[in-house]
């Protein structure tokens, strides 16, 4: 009976080992086609190369904008973005040089690019597409996923914009304080003092992360301005985002949009967090070099229309979040042409934000630091930061000034009397010494009260002149 029991069961063990066979070939099978390198993948092949873009034949029927896909050539695997879509191919911009792909390389569609911050990013230097370039450890990265569900704020569930903060720049701190959740544009020429003003705004303390993006910048000056102007102490709380001026145009494009994806998470986990973008401008001209390559046509001073329209989408999503959220304090820079304040791109620009900044080159060659123009720089949102005191205060400082200004050339020429306006003869003593005052350098003490160190400065220079 025991040897037929055993014999009877022997078919139910077979069964059963044959069942663990087959599952065992499946998990291999699942495993092998888990894994995308194996998959295979509908794509196309490249058609048509230029210097900054190039043709891919067979994506049409699955692309969107803003996919990117990836070529596969001699040279490697490079990506890059689609940025037209035609009936029979898609137009792609690469990030890496386009020369480097060549007639029927293989492209695949990758999908958008997701970006998914870490709060072990902080110190950290990343380019575009979130690679690490500061020779650190790899970066942290949570699910991919994540990056996609930020959306930007509606109108009417963002908080209100009220609370300020001071920058510890005395002279931004009087003529145009700032609230959380602001956007104030620097508007200047080039070699004005832009950089190293942006970068003592970056050390401001009542932030609890930095983002700056450095788009279009020398690459000589990414390490000098992250290691000695920001200094390490700020460093240890921002995220850098770096596309320098010799990257292709799409790396340039990309970088802000990076840049405000990062602050977009942050700003979501109830962070307060500051983005200085330097600078706006380098981002329009790679939007227009990637615009044109399209074959939209130009609509004013060579940028096309497209331009005008991402501008606003971009700086649109920094500001306050939705309540319970934080907020973007964005802090822009506008690199005029030509110290022409009034080009498309400036005059856009200035439109949209909640201020700006002015950097005046007569006031930089005096040598007077930081170069800031009170005249002509407007903070939309400073009554909600003056006190009724403080405002009286920033309107009389602003006539002495307009009097002094307008009665230069009278004075150098020598026909200014002493006495005959009274006005005028305070406005000649008290001036200048509000203009050292508001000198300050990024090597200076931030400045916790900036019209009580007003008052110091004026009431210790008329004792020292009673004094002799």
């Amino acid at each position: 009976m025991t040897t037929g029991s055993s014999l009877l069961r022997a078919p139910e063990k077979l069964a059963e080992a044959g069942s663990t066979d087959r599952l065992a070939a499946l998990e291999r099978v699942w495993r092998r086609f888990d894994n995308p390198e194996t998959l295979l993948s509908r794509g196309g092949r490249v058609a048509e190369i230029s210097p900054t873009h190039y043709k891919v034949r067979g994506l049409s029927g699955i692309a969107r904008l803003g996919d990117i896909v990836e070529q596969r050539g001699k040279a490697g695997a490079r990506r890059g973005e689609i940025v037209r879509i035609g009936r029979d191919e898609v137009v792609v911009a690469p990030f890496e040089r386009s020369a480097d792909a060549g007639i029927g390389d293989a492209v695949f569609r990758r999908g958008p690019l997701g970006v998914a911050p870490h709060v072990s990013w902080r110190g950290r230097a990343i380019d575009a597409l979130t690679r690490a370039i500061d020779g650190g450890p790899p970066l942290v990265r949570p699910d991919a996923a994540g990056g996609a569900d930020t959306v930007t704020p509606g109108a009417m569930s963002r908080q209100r914009v009220g609370t300020g903060f001071l920058t510890g720049v005395r002279v931004i701190d009087i003529f145009t304080p700032l609230c959380f959740g602001q956007r104030l544009g620097i508007f200047a020429g080039s070699g004005v003092g832009k950089s190293t003003l942006l970068a003592m705004l970056a050390g401001a303390e009542a932030f609890d992360t930095v983002v700056v993006a450095l788009i279009g910048e020398r690459g000589r000056e990414v390490r000098e301005f992250l290691e000695d102007t920001i200094g390490a102490d700020s460093m240890a709380k921002t995220i850098a985002v770096v596309a320098t001026s010799d990257e292709s145009a799409m790396m340039r494009r990309r970088a802000p949009d990076t840049a405000m994806c990062v602050a977009e998470h942050f700003r979501d986990q109830g962070h307060r967090v500051l983005l200085v973008l330097d600078s706006i401008t380098r981002f329009a001209h790679a939007l227009r070099e990637v615009a044109t390559g399209t074959g939209e046509p130009p609509v004013a001073r060579g940028y096309p229309a497209s331009v005008f329209t991402d501008l606003p989408k971009l700086l649109e999503r920094a500001g306050p979040g939705a309540e319970g959220k934080g907020s973007i304090t964005a802090i822009i820079s506008v690199l005029v042409d030509g110290d022409d304040h009034n080009d498309p791109v400036a005059d856009s620009v200035r439109g949209i934000l909640d201020g700006h900044v002015v950097l005046d080159r007569a006031i930089a060659e005096q040598g007077r630091y930081p170069p800031v123009n009170p005249l002509s720089s407007i903070s939309r949102l400073a009554d909600k930061v003056w006190s009724a005191e403080q405002r009286m205060l920033v309107t009389r400082l602003k006539s002495m000034i307009v009097r002094f200004e307008d009665t230069r050339d009278i004075r150098l020429l020598g026909a200014y009397q002493g006495g005959a306006d009274a006005e005028l003869d305070i406005a000649v003593r008290q001036v200048p010494l509000i203009y050292e005052a508001l000198t300050q350098s990024p090597k200076d003490r931030a400045s916790a009260d900036p019209f009580a160190d007003l008052a110091r400065h004026l009431k210790g220079k008329q004792n020292g002149d009673q004094g002799d």
